[in-house]
Parts: structure tokens; C-alpha cells; sequence
């Protein structure tokens, strides 16, 4: 089945801002005004937070290259396979998974791969516990983001793997932060996963393992992560409720979307959170609507997305307020489907003033 279209929040990749951090002294001071996105010149840039794990924006993208270039010759001068080794090949295969999601290119994400299992040859759960988690969490990402790519099953089972090997170190009690990330980043996946096999049973695992992490989460010390779990919950939802053709899992997904849009509110988030959010509840609404024959919410859903292009363009992405007309023309066609069917031989009435 073609499920419909949601938005996924992703939140910060501070793993990929730490390697930026950690190797950016190895280019020298001429790059450090290169290092500092141009924030002189007013963009917009509505959708923040959406285009995938690599996504970060406390650096330009324009260092990615000359890092890439600085890393790969320090490991060629060294190749001493040592704790420090390891963590340069952390630092590399960030950055690769950072360009190959910036360019869609899969060589990118391949060879990141290939650093973050050479740093495992090296690392060992039992004398580096917190570095092998980490690296751990490094490979699952960037093999989301390949399986995401390629729509392929076998990274996104790579990378259900790997984080399930991290949280083998991260306990919830001891490292809650870490726990926390890598279930939001296990939920995603087995999320995307369930959407290539077409299997329910991936999106159960995935709404277990998002509420999961929904436990040591606070809008007050994580607005973006909380509103991204509940969110990305929600979207999970959505599609079982699709795919079981069942009402009640589009009202408890309609209920995570409110959920995460309050937060986003609430907490001040950038306003095209809060439209995404909105965009996606108004989307399974119309789902529900369908499945239930409902067609006084068919037509608030055609009100509301009315309402959501006429007072938010600035909000929305190309594509996004396309999805909004789609989505308000299949509300409007199901209104008057349901009208029609309501009263028959009422578009056969012919009025006196006609």
C-alpha cells in the first residue's frame, strides 16, 4: 500500500558537531571564519530540523571537504591502531555521513561506514565501554541514513543492530541523555523499515521504543527532542493505523501530533515545527475521515488546511504546501462524495431560479 506523506523531526546530531569540533583545528586559523555559517544574510530556510540525521548547523558546510582531506592524512601519518586512531575515524565517518547526506551520494555514506567498523576493530566493549557505544551509535546512524537513501532494507536492519549494541552500554539509569537519543534514532528506523516491508510489526516495535524514550524526556530540558519523539511517534501511528485500516490507531496518532504541537508552542520552537506538526495531524485527520465516512470532519479538514495556506506560506517548504493542496482537494472530494451519497438525487434538483 502507498502510505500517505508525514514529516519526521530530527533532532540535533551533536555526535557530528563534536567531530567537527574536535578536528577543526587541524585546518588552522584562515578557515575559522569558513567554519561560521553566514548568518549576515536573511534566508529562509523553513525546514530546519527535517532533512535527515546529518543535518547541523553550528558549522558551515563548507568545511566538509577540507576536514575530510585533513582527517584521511592524519590517519595516513598515523596508522598506529590506537584508542586515538579509532576516535579519527569517528571524526572522518561523521563528517562522510554529513557530505553524503548533503550530496544524496552513497559513496559517501559507504565509506563513513567503513570508518566507524575500522574504529570497531580497534574499540572493545569491555575496555572502552563509552567509546565502543558511541561508535556504535555513529555506524547505526549512518546506516539509517544510507537505508533511508537506497529505500534498502539491509542498512536499516544494520543499523537496528548497532544501536541495539549501544544501548547494551547506555542504560537508561546511567546515561539517560545517550539512552534517550539512541531509542529516539531506533524508533526512526524501525519506523522506516516497517515502511519498506510493509510490516506491521515493525511499526509496533516502533511506537514501543519511541514511548520509551518519551519516559526521561522534558519540554523544559529537551523541547526539540520532545517534540521530535512525539511527533515522529505520532507518524508511526498513522501508518499502522493505514495499514490496519483502523480508526482508533489515526485518533491515538491525531492525539501524539496535538501532543507535540503543544510542545513546540509552548516551548517557543521555530514556527514551521509547530506547522509541521499541524500539517501532519490535519493529513491523518483526512485518513480517518475517509476510513470512517465522516464528513463533517472532511470538511473541517478542508477548513483547516485552507487555514494552514492562507496564514502560514512562510512556514512552508515547495513541496509541503503542495502536499497541504493535495490534501485539501481529497478532503473537498470527499465532502462531496459523502454529500452525494447522503442525498442522492440532490445534484438532480433543479432550483426555481435557475
Amino acid at each position: 500500500m502507498k502510505f500517505s506523506n508525514s514529516y519526521i523531526i530530527y533532532p540535533e546530531n551533536r555526535a557530528l558537531e563534536r567531530s567537527i569540533a574536535d578536528a577543526i583545528g587541524m585546518l588552522g586559523e584562515e578557515w575559522e571564519a569558513s567554519a561560521t555559517p553566514d548568518r549576515k544574510v536573511t534566508a529562509a530556510d523553513n525546514f530546519l530540523n527535517t532533512r535527515g540525521n546529518f543535518e547541523q548547523h553550528r558549522f558551515s558546510s563548507k568545511i566538509y571537504e577540507p576536514l575530510i582531506e585533513a582527517l584521511e592524512a592524519s590517519l595516513k601519518e598515523n596508522e598506529d591502531r590506537t584508542a586515538a586512531w579509532a576516535g579519527t575515524q569517528n571524526n572522518l565517518g561523521n563528517v562522510l555521513a554529513a557530505l553524503g547526506q548533503q550530496r544524496r551520494d552513497t559513496e559517501f555514506f559507504d565509506s563513513a561506514i567503513r570508518c566507524f567498523s575500522n574504529a570497531l576493530e580497534v574499540l572493545r566493549q569491555e575496555e572502552s565501554p563509552l567509546e565502543w557505544a558511541a561508535t556504535q551509535y555513529n555506524l547505526g546512524t549512518a546506516s539509517q541514513a544510507l537505508g533511508r537513501l537506497l529505500e534498502a532494507a539491509k542498512p536499516l536492519k544494520n543499523a537496528v543492530d548497532a544501536y541495539t549494541n549501544a544501548l547494551l552500554v547506555w542504560k537508561r539509569d546511567e546515561y539517560p541523555e545517550e539512552w534517550m537519543t539512541t531509542m529516539h534514532q531506533l524508533g526512526a528506523t524501525l519506523h522506516a523499515h516497517g515502511k519498506l516491508l510493509k510490516g506491521n510489526r515493525q511499526f509496533q516495535k516502533s511506537v514501543v521504543v519511541y514511548k520509551n524514550a518519551l519516559a526521561v524526556l522534558d519540554a523544559d530540558n529537551y523541547a526539540l527532542e520532545l517534540t521530535a519523539t512525539h511527533n515522529n511517534r505520532a507518524a508511526v501511528l498513522h501508518h499502522l493505523g493505514e495499514s490496519e485500516e483502523n480508526p482508533d490507531r489515526l485518533r491515538e496518532a491525531i492525539k501524539s501530533y496535538e501532543k507535540a504541537l503543544t510542545v513546540s508552542m509552548e516551548q517557543q520552537l521555530p514556527i514551521h515545527l509547530a506547522v509541521i506538526c499541524r500539517v501532519n495531524k490535519a493529513t491523518a485527520q483526512n485518513v480517518l475521515a475517509e476510513l470512517t465516512n465522516d464528513a463533517v470532519l472532511a470538511e473541517e479538514i478542508a477548513d483547516e488546511f485552507e487555514v494552514i495556506m492562507e496564514c502560514f506560506p512562510h512556514a512552508l517548504q515547495p513541496l509541503c504546501s503542495r502536499h497541504c493542496q493535495e490534501q485539501l482537494e481529497k478532503a473537498q472530494s470527499q465532502l462531496k462524495a459523502l454529500q452525494e451519497e447522503s442525498n442522492p438525487l440532490g445534484k438532480f434538483i433543479v432550483h426555481a431560479d435557475e
